[in-house]
């Protein structure tokens, strides 16, 4: 049997987007700190690493929508923090969000990673923003480079 698979590594020369909402801040900072941090531990140059803030996740797709049609980046990575509260706003958001990523990642031709974190609770975010369960953020920007380099074989 033949794998193929992507490797955890950059050229160098891949310009790569990150888009994260605003919303849930002190989430999503650690998050960006995170995707940045896998960026430029494999190989990744600042340079071509750009920040695109978003007012909450609900905005994401439109923003990756416009990023992905411009045609400029190799991949985008897509983090946000939706945190259950006491109405059903969080089921709405998260919902439209996710189809909303999904279904503009599917337009395209260019690889996207999802680091939206859909918790019950702000400790439950806290965890996976760089604690107990590690940082999402770091973890997505892993996904799409691997993403990056398989699609690269698949072409």
């Amino acid at each position: 049997m033949n794998t193929i698979e992507g490797k955890i590594a950059l050229g160098g020369d891949e310009k790569i987007a990150i888009i994260a909402s605003r919303f849930n801040h002190i989430i999503t900072d650690r998050l960006i700190e995170g995707a940045k941090d896998s960026f430029l531990r494999h190989n990744g140059d600042e340079k071509k690493l750009d920040l695109i803030l978003v007012p909450g996740a609900y905005e994401l797709p439109f923003a990756l929508d416009r990023a992905l049609a411009l045609g400029r980046y190799n991949g985008v990575c897509t983090l946000g923090a939706i945190i259950r509260g006491g109405t059903p706003h969080f089921d709405y958001v998260s919902a439209e969000a996710t189809k909303g990523i999904a279904n503009t990642t599917l337009k395209y031709t260019t690889p996207v990673s999802f680091g939206v974190l859909t918790t019950d609770s702000i400790e439950q975010a806290i965890e996976r923003a760089g604690s107990k369960a590690g940082n999402k953020g770091f973890e997505a920007m892993n996904t799409l480079i691997e993403l990056i380099n398989l699609y690269k074989k698949l072409v």
